[in-house]
């Protein structure tokens, strides 16, 4: 039971990442591949969590020792995988920083309100540098290469970035800036966060890191429990007897 609960958890959490459409992972999702197979990969993982707590179940419920090793590999693959990924995930932090840095900001350089294509892409960034109460991803100076700023002189600012009472209210598209005598601005002009959403974000893990932690180890916790009790009743049967097989 506790396998099947655990494969419906890693299930949920990939149908959740392809769901999302208005936080920072929609924003990868939409704009990386590889974060989209990602989602696809838990789902598969999470199936098959499921399927192997129910022949786990069977095969301890009527001693079929086929099937109970068929438990304990599936799970030391699993176990492996993860593992691996961690180790991955830790190693090659630095290029999927790099990576971040190079999907936001291209989303950044092409972000136009009045393109109805990408309008989720866009949506979804709103609502992070709302939420997050930043600005860019390094910081302002980020939209410095937005075409459409660019050929406004940068008398124009992202509404989502704003700090103004006055903007509250609008969390998309650009807010006109009260146009200097000049005539031109920078993003030092704007009335807007100074926090990068990249700083924001690495505070977000940091605060949360002990929680994702936890339930890593929890997870694999439950797996190597799995494994010894899959390979402990495996022992414990002298023979294989296929008469206990349920008929179809």
């Amino acid at each position: 039971l506790l396998f099947q609960i655990l494969g419906a958890v890693i299930l949920g959490f990939g149908i959740w990442i392809l769901a999302d459409k208005t936080s920072f992972i929609a924003v990868l999702q939409m704009s990386s591949p590889s974060l989209k197979t990602g989602a696809y990969i838990f789902i598969g993982v999470g199936a098959l969590t499921m399927l192997m707590g129910f022949l786990g179940c069977l095969g301890a419920v009527n001693e079929i020792r086929c099937l109970l090793g068929l438990y304990f590999t599936c799970l030391m693959v699993i176990l492996i995988t993860q593992v691996a990924a961690g180790l991955v995930a830790y190693f090659q932090k630095e290029t999927l920083k790099e990576e971040l840095s190079r999907i936001v900001g291209s989303l950044i350089e092409k972000y136009d309100p009045m393109n109805d294509d990408e309008r989720n892409l866009k949506d979804a960034w709103d609502y992070v540098q709302t939420q997050i109460a930043c600005c860019g991803w390094t910081g302002a100076k980020d939209w410095e290469n937005n075409e459409i700023l660019a050929n406004q002189s940068m008398t124009a600012y992202p509404c989502s970035c704003s700090n103004s009472s006055k903007d509250f209210h609008v969390d998309s598209g650009f807010c006109n800036l009260d146009v200097p005598v000049n005539g031109t601005a920078t993003y030092a002009d704007w009335p807007v966060h100074e926090q990068g959403c990249m700083d924001g974000v690495e505070k977000w893990l940091k605060d949360n890191l002990g929680v994702i932690l936890g339930v890593c180890t929890g997870v694999a916790v439950i797996e190597l429990l799995g494994m010894i009790l899959s390979i402990s009743l495996c022992k414990n049967i002298h023979s294989e007897d296929y008469t206990k097989v349920p008929k179809s």
